[in-house]
């Protein structure tokens, strides 16, 4: 007779990268549907038709920027997925805290606080997610790491 109970569910901890690439990910996604849902906004529309993005003139140079600081959280899913653990530990950190700021900037100035607050709050929470996962990254014991890294384990 099995002692398993029908209803527990098997529940493995993902590994610290795979939850750090899903956060990133669900981060873009957050992003991608705000900027879209956003072109529903009265107005918008035509102030992007006008050539002006929130209080910017539109330009190669607007651009640039948008597609360099967006790129982030792109780049961010597959180095957390590829980097090695103590520089992706430091990669996810730095850019997390980089982009709390950036995120609440985007509420600043909007009209639709309740549309863009709930955007911000959202995509606060999965930064502090990446900034709490990349944190609390599980360390080894010194022995175990020996043993990674020359196959062997060392005798104290």
């Amino acid at each position: 007779m099995s002692t398993r109970q029908p209803n527990t569910f098997d529940d493995q901890p993902l590994p610290v990268r795979v939850r750090l690439a899903a956060a990133w990910t669900s981060l873009m996604f957050l992003y991608a549907y705000v900027d879209i849902l956003n072109f529903f906004t009265p107005g918008v529309v035509e102030d992007i038709l006008d050539g002006r993005v929130f209080e910017f003139d539109l330009s190669q140079t607007f651009s640039t920027a948008a597609l360099a600081l967006m790129s982030v959280p792109s780049l961010m899913v597959v180095l957390s997925a590829a980097l090695p653990a103590r520089v992706n530990r430091i990669a996810n950190l730095v850019a997390a805290s980089l982009f709390v700021p950036v995120t609440a900037f985007n509420v600043a100035g909007e009209s639709w606080l309740l549309f863009y607050g709930l955007g911000v709050v959202l995509e606060l929470m999965v930064l502090a997610f990446i900034l709490r996962s990349a944190w609390t990254w599980p360390r080894v014991a010194p022995s175990v790491a020996a043993t990674t890294r020359q196959g062997t384990v060392r005798s104290r």
